[in-house]
């Protein structure tokens, strides 16, 4: 896989996909002179220029998989005319993309039948924000009208001016027993990192975004509290402080743990795109299924 872009111009080891998934047999390169030999080459939406003058110059071989390559919701991505046609595969983390980037659950191969230990909790409720950017759901209102009914300890950038490294993110979250998981925009599938750092720590993600079903798709009903069960942000609190008084209530959102695992996401930038990047070299490797869109924008938009 030649890397044409790397993301954010952030670079990482060229043998990371064997040592953090190993994953054997792929060769990643950001070498163009590769051009005509790469069975796949890595295109970075951010990075490609509105007249895709920082395009290969050169036709496609025919063996050759164009793959477009992008994390963020339509509302932030860029529209670039002229792509419309020119990749044979995604890498999204839409679930009807060629390569799916997101952080699976696994399945245990043996029912775990000790007993779940969580991490000792001293907070309630915590949010972790870097910025106060919102699209859609209005996520900075619903934290301004829950914070009436119960407290929230709020730690990050927007709020505190200081960024949690990738070591004070997990301990922090592990502190809390629940943790608001709000995203800045509601679209489908559009559920990210902020789930699955609270679930691998031990903590009760709180979700806005996409409907319940959607969540369901990717975790199990009883791992997660979705806020449109509730009323309004009153009653949400109140069932959050009802948790806090009842154990055995509180603990019943952890029995997924006894069938499923889950690995922490890469938090720090130089690291956050190795996963979609050896989901590329997996799938590659063992499938290389891929279905033609015909106008990429319709897809994204």
């Amino acid at each position: 896989i030649l890397l044409w872009f790397w993301p954010y111009g952030k670079k990482f080891a060229y043998d990371s996909c064997k040592v953090y998934y190993n994953i054997d047999g792929c060769e990643l390169t950001d070498d163009r002179s590769l051009y005509d030999k790469a069975q796949a080459v890595l295109f970075f939406h951010m990075h490609i220029e509105e007249n895709q003058s920082n395009m290969p110059k050169e036709p496609r071989p025919y063996f050759q998989r164009w793959i477009w390559f992008y994390l963020e919701p339509p509302v932030i991505t860029d529209r670039k005319s002229g792509l419309e046609t020119l990749f044979n595969m995604t890498l999204h983390y839409r679930k009807d993309s060629d390569i799916v980037a997101r952080y699976p659950l696994t399945i245990r191969e043996e029912v775990l039948m000790e007993k779940i230990v969580l991490p000792e909790k001293n907070k309630l409720v915590c949010w972790i924000v870097s910025n106060t950017m919102t699209f859609a759901g209005g996520r900075q209102q619903f934290y301004g009208e829950l914070s009436k009914h119960i407290n929230i300890s709020v730690f990050g950038k927007a709020y505190t001016g200081v960024r949690l490294e990738i070591d004070q993110y997990y301990q922090t979250v592990a502190s809390c027993k629940f943790y608001l998981s709000l995203e800045n925009s509601i679209f489908k599938d559009y559920i990210t990192e902020k789930v699955n750092g609270p679930l691998a720590v031990g903590t009760v993600p709180v979700v806005m975004g996409p409907p319940r079903a959607n969540y369901e798709m990717f975790f199990p009903s009883d791992s997660f509290i979705h806020i449109d069960d509730f009323a309004d942000p009153k009653a949400l609190a109140e069932h959050l402080l009802s948790l806090d008084k009842d154990e055995e209530a509180y603990m019943r959102y952890f029995e997924w743990r006894k069938y499923f695992s889950v690995i922490p996401h890469q938090q720090s930038l130089d690291r956050e795109f190795i996963p979609p990047v050896c989901y590329a070299c997996q799938h590659l490797a063992t499938d290389n299924y891929y279905h033609e869109i015909e106008d990429l924008n319709k897809w994204i938009y």
